[in-house]
């Protein structure tokens, strides 16, 4: 954990894709970007030019696991977008946990006072942030 400072995390969708940036130093991540997909494919140049801006020590995808820990359709999505993400840019990649962080951006985005619905104010990049965090928090607590 040491020698990693800054981090980028994804919350992978089949439409849209959160980033979101953190430092493990303070362990706290803020919202970057929503990148579009084509059915959970990204524009690899624009994540090869957030990676060339940002220089990340490692990268973290949020794996939306099934409520009882099972794995999902998109758990198995994500985790093939994540080695995708390490064969491309090889850079350390881990995947964390991520249920309820969409449920808890979008309540964060109501108790913020921001209204709109999901289509006008999409909540991607607050719920990368927050996984990115949790993955943070278990590394400190590890």
């Amino acid at each position: 954990m040491s020698t990693l400072r800054l981090l980028l995390g994804f919350d992978y969708g089949t439409k849209q894709i959160g980033v979101a940036v953190g430092q493990a130093i303070t362990g706290q991540a803020r919202e970057l970007c929503v990148l579009k997909a084509q059915n959970g494919v990204p524009d690899w140049l624009q994540i090869e030019a957030l990676l060339r801006e940002w220089q990340p020590d490692a990268l973290v995808v949020g794996l939306p696991l099934n409520m009882d820990g099972s794995a999902s359709e998109m758990s198995a999505r994500a985790e093939k977008f994540a080695r995708r993400l390490n064969g491309r840019f090889n850079l350390p990649v881990h995947t964390h946990d991520e249920r309820l962080t969409t449920y808890e951006a979008k309540g964060e985005r109501l108790r913020g006072g921001q209204s709109g619905g999901y289509r006008e104010r999409p909540v991607d990049a607050l719920a990368a942030a927050l996984l990115l965090e949790g993955w943070l928090s278990a590394q400190q607590t590890a």
